[in-house]
């Protein structure tokens, strides 16, 4: 059963609040109040009265949400950033109690209710690759972003990437693993901070993804435009985009799923992907001894590319042409390899193959970046960041890619993977 209710309250509670800077508060929270969607849940039904065992109760959804903050003796606007820190932790707190998929649960008759409380469906695996044209927040410089990434609004629960400096279009290439309890209502939520030091930071942007849009075993490589606030929809201003790899892996087959988990190694759903499938509970128990002392695949083998050919790229010379060539960097090993130069032409072919030894092919990335030639320089036409995601799953693949950066142009690939797999304890 489902209803809205409104439902205000004049209690005060106080909270000991400790900010970084080592300064103490007592802050009151009174006057909370909210008006939303409950969620009534009657089960199991039984043939004695009332006909059901027990009651579990949710906010389904949230409409509205209110409440009011006040330091006791003092003001909260004393402290840089402390008044809006302080706020969406306790409007997270409260939210994140009561709103499915979490639920309370009243036993009215007596029995066991276990099969009731909210257990993991699942691990979504994330990885934050990169943002580009952020917004800038500093008057002097460039802003200094970094994200935050939650299914549940926790401090416990949440992701902190690490901040880059004076840089809007920042590359992370950092992983993260999500418990999921409820595909169908639960979302991803990425936030982009810029950093204030001991100020705090400043929301750059936000986006979400809806877990339910997700393939389960099948990753789904996305780039999301980043608004201003969640809720409100008429936000139309460009603030950059950030990009993400996302896998759903399911605990259990009874969607038909083959789940990759693999029953000898301690690894990331992402690495138990590129494995043979076993049953589903063989996978939970992978998952309750992750945290076991035991071998850990890595992801090692040559990466070949090649460079087939260039379309359409931005004229750099006052006669509207270009002498391009592409320099590619496998980002942690920072091995570098370069294309010949192509004279006078903005649709150049090299047809160049490159091997890189890669050892750690789900944390590397391999960056391909077009110049254009000078006698007494070189000028910057373009990149194109890629995750080894793709080539690690397919073994072989052929693509064009866009170049960031620039007006117009695409890079034209062919990449293929060979494996050769070792391992390390973890």
């Amino acid at each position: 059963m489902e209803l809205e209710l409104t439902w205000d309250g004049n209690q005060s509670i106080i909270l000991d609040i400790k900010t970084m800077l080592g300064v103490a508060l007592p802050v009151q929270v009174k006057e909370i109040g909210f008006t939303g969607v409950f969620r009534l849940i009657f089960k199991p039904l039984v043939n004695e009265f009332p006909c059901f065992g027990a009651v579990c109760f949710s906010l389904r959804k949230k409409k509205k949400l209110d409440y009011t903050l006040k330091v006791i003796g003092g003001d909260i606007g004393s402290v840089p950033g402390l008044s809006g820190a302080i706020e969406d932790t306790i409007r997270n707190a409260i939210e994140d109690s009561i709103t499915w998929p979490v639920r309370k649960i009243i036993p009215i008759l007596p029995g066991d209710y276990s099969d009731l409380e909210l257990k993991p469906v699942g691990i979504l695996e994330v990885k934050l690759v990169q943002a580009k044209d952020l917004t800038n927040k500093d008057i002097i410089g460039k802003s200094d972003p970094f994200a935050v990434l939650y299914v549940r609004p926790l401090p416990d629960k949440m992701k902190t990437s690490k901040t880059i400096n004076n840089d809007l279009n920042p590359i992370w290439n950092e992983h993260y693993e999500f418990t999921v309890d409820d595909t169908s209502t639960q979302h991803l939520v990425v936030k982009i901070y810029d950093s204030e030091g001991i100020q705090g930071a400043e929301l750059i942007g936000c986006a979400q993804v809806e877990l339910k849009e997700l393939e389960p075993g099948k990753v789904k490589d996305v780039w999301l435009n980043l608004v201003k606030d969640l809720e409100i929809q008429r936000d139309n201003k460009y603030r950059g985009q950030v990009h993400l790899e996302l896998l759903y892996c399911p605990l259990s087959m009874e969607n038909g799923f083959t789940n990759p988990f693999a029953s000898n190694f301690s690894m990331t759903s992402l690495e138990r992907v590129l494995k043979s499938g076993v049953n589903g509970t063989e996978a939970v128990e992978n998952v309750k001894a992750v945290t076991e002392k035991r071998k850990e695949v890595i992801v090692r083998g040559v990466l070949s590319v090649t460079v087939i050919s260039a379309d359409d790229l931005p004229a750099t010379d006052l006669m509207g042409k270009a002498d391009p060539y592409v320099v590619l960097t496998l980002k942690k090993s920072e091995a570098k390899n370069r294309t010949r130069v192509v004279n006078d032409s903005l649709n150049p072919v090299w047809n160049q193959t490159f091997d890189f030894m890669v050892e750690d092919g789900l944390h590397d990335m391999l960056i391909l970046e077009v110049w254009d030639h000078d006698t007494f320089g070189k000028d910057y036409m373009g990149r194109c960041i890629l995750t080894l995601t793709r080539v690690l799953l397919e073994e072989e693949y052929k693509e064009s890619f866009q170049l960031e950066g620039a007006k117009s142009g695409k890079l034209n690939l062919h990449l293929k993977w060979v494996p050769q797999p070792i391992y390390r304890d973890s």
